[in-house]
Order: structure tokens, then sequence, then C-alpha cells
């Protein structure tokens, strides 16, 4: 397999790689915990991983970009490169968006941030099958994870978003989400002493702070969220001993031709970033969720969902677009069970044509699930701040006072 670097270009990319993983974590991380009160400066470091050019951006350095080659086609070949991602946001900037993302001030009643739904310590997911909003209202899907949304393209379950500012934003104006409105949102933040300095800090060349600044920093943020340490990772870059027999034995099931796992879910970034009809079964009692029909007016994608990454899959319990299903057991035998066995009578669906009978036996569903275990990796997790611009109650000091 070629390599996108010559060898001097990948030693020196290993060099910049390894130090940024290992200690920019702490470097990011003691920045943001030594914040003042008043959260008067932005921290001037990026997150690890990234190195800061002399343009004040922040660039996205792993070992995948060795690599040239994308996917292998769905074989689930280790050495593959990751799609394009985003980067080039300044440190400032996604400082602030952290800030932000941890604040209740962004929802309408002030009682939910974008981290209620969005747990890092729950990958970045909320341990619901259906996310809870504003006035407890219960939406109709579960919150995806955030790890490295730098790679997606499209975003939502149903893609309808094509951006990490879309995407940011939508929530926030949602009524089952944030319901909150723009001009109350630009109101709130303009009334707290501190977030006009913050948002001149993160956008020097701009004088008002308006709705784009808001949808730049979480983005920002987001974009930073990189897990590509997992014991995969590690394996994959040429560490055999990272994963042991039994989860060797599941990756080799994950990529046969038998259970075709990673056909959808392909390696690096462990998604194809398609939709995918698969007949999971909704809710008792829910009916059937037209998923992306919607969005592309689409009869054929009726029931159809983005196929999500598997990164962190052993955190963000439970599984699919409306927590169908508690384990990952669970959602390997579906998958085993065989093509449309869960759909309805009578009901017309496309199934994905990926989506066959491969009857796996019990130690091979186990293996399965042993090998996405493999991909759990939160070592570049980011401060949580402990207090936010507004005063508000964070997440986790709520989460202090209930235990």
């Amino acid at each position: 397999m070629a390599l996108l670097l010559s060898t001097v270009s990948r030693t020196n990319l290993i060099k910049q790689v390894y130090p940024l993983l290992l200690l920019g974590a702490l470097v990011f991380c003691s920045a943001a915990a030594s914040e003042e009160p008043a959260f008067i400066t932005l921290s001037p470091d990026c997150p690890a991983s990234f190195l800061r050019n002399e343009n004040n951006q922040c660039l996205l350095r792993n070992l995948y970009q060795l690599y040239d080659s994308l996917g292998d086609h769905g074989i689930g070949g280790l050495k593959t490169a990751l799609p394009a991602h985003r980067d080039g946001f300044s440190p400032q900037q996604i400082d602030l968006g952290r800030l932000l993302f941890f604040d209740p001030l962004l929802s309408a009643d002030q009682s939910v941030s974008c981290a209620s739904c969005h747990n890092p310590s729950q990958g970045f997911s909320d341990g619901l099958g259906r996310s809870v909003g504003i006035h407890g209202k219960q939406g109709s899907r579960s919150a995806p994870s955030l790890w490295n949304s730098a790679f997606i393209k499209d975003f939502f379950w149903d893609a309808r978003a094509q951006s990490l500012e879309q995407q940011a934003l939508s929530p926030l104006f949602s009524p089952q989400e944030m319901g909150n409105s723009p001009s109350q949102l630009l109101s709130n933040l303009q009334a707290v002493e501190a977030y006009p300095k913050l948002f001149k800090q993160a956008f020097p060349d701009t004088e008002n702070l308006d709705l784009d600044q808001i949808a730049t920093a979480l983005a920002a943020f987001q974009s930073s969220l990189i897990s590509l340490n997992s014991r995969y990772d590690q394996y994959a870059h040429g560490y055999a001993e990272a994963l042991n027999p039994q989860e060797i034995e599941g990756l080799n099931i994950f990529r046969s031709f038998v259970a075709r796992c990673s056909q959808c879910h392909m390696p690096p970034l462990f998604t194809n970033q398609q939709i995918a009809v698969i007949g999971t079964p909704e809710p008792e009692g829910m009916p059937r969720d037209i998923g992306a029909e919607k969005t592309f007016d689409s009869p054929l994608l009726k029931g159809g969902f983005k196929v999500p990454s598997l990164r962190n899959i052993a955190e963000t319990a439970p599984y699919m677009h409306s927590g169908r299903f508690e384990t990952l057991r669970e959602v390997a035998k579906f998958y085993s069970d065989g093509r449309g066995h869960a759909v309805p009578e009578g009901e017309d669906l496309l199934l994905h044509w990926h989506i066959s009978e491969p009857n796996l036996t019990g130690d091979e569903l186990d293996r399965l699930v042993d090998f996405m275990r493999t991909l759990s990796d939160s070592s570049l997790l980011p401060s949580i701040p402990q207090s936010v611009p507004s005063g508000l109650k964070t997440m986790s000091e709520k989460n202090h006072e209930k235990s």
C-alpha cells in the first residue's frame, strides 16, 4: 500500500503527532482548568492532536495521514486513510465553542445545554433512546455521538444538515430541543458581560456578536473532538498485541464477506457516511419513522438513516435511531437474524442490498461485540468547564448535586 508521505515526511509527522498526543492534552486541559472566574481569556493553545500554525489555526495531525488508500472498497483494510476533515479554526474559537457547548444560556428556558444531550461521559450521547429537550419534551430520535465530527459530511440521523455549522444551530431553534429564537439567543449572550469580550477574542475582525460566530464557535469545538487512539487504532498501526485473540477473531468476522459489517461501517471512521434502509423495528407502539425519505423527498429512502460511526459505540447505548436495542449483542443479533425479519407484514421498505442472512453463531456474535469494544477511546476528552460565563449551573454541577 502506497504511503502518502515520503520516509522523511513520515518521520517528521510522527515526531509531530506523538508529542501532540502525549503532551497536548495536558497543555490544553491545564489551560482550560485554570480559567479565571470571569472567563476573560480564552485558551491560546490548540487541543491535543492539533498543531497551531503561524496563522493561529489549529491543524489536525494523526497517523492515518500516513496512508492514501481510502476505505479499501469496503473490505475493511487496516492501513487506510480517513475522509477529508474540517480544521483550521483558531484555538480561541475552539475554546469559546467549548464554553457555549456547556452553557444552558443557549436554551430558551436556560435549563439545557448542548452537553445535556451530548454528554462527554456517555460518548457525547445521552444514554436515552429518545432525547429530552426543554420542558421535558421527548424527541423522536436518539442523540448521535459527536466524536470525530470533523470527518462527517452530513449530520443528523436523516442527513438533513450538510455542515457542522448547520448542525450546531438546528437544535438551538428546535421546539423539541432547546427551543430558542435567534433574537432571544443573541440578546441573552449580549446581556452577559463576559460574552461580548470573549467573542471579540475569538473573532477579532468583526464588530458585533452574531449567529454566524455562534455557529462557527460551536463547529470549531465539535471539530476538535478527536478519537483515534483506541486499541483498534494501535493494532491498525502495527502494534499486534493491542488486541487479544478473541478481539482479533471479532475483527476478522467484522471484515468477512459473511457478516459484511465493514462494507457499511468502513474503517477507519467505521462508517461509509451513506443512508441505509435496514428495517430496524420502532419502539413498541410507535409508527415507522420515515427518516431520510423526508430529507431527500424520496420514497425509496423510507425508513433510511445514516450509517453511524462505531467509534466509542460501547459508550453510547441504547442503539439505533430510536434506541430500540439496549446492547451491542442485540444489535449484532438483529443483523444476523436475516434480511427484513423485523419489518411488519405488508410494509414496503427497500432494504439495503448489504443486508443478508449471515446466521452467525452465538460465539461469533460475542466476538463481534468484543471487537466493537476495542473502538473506545476518550484519551483526548476536552476539559469540562466547572462554571460558565452566564453563571448558570452546568451539567457537571447538576450531576454533583444529584450525587
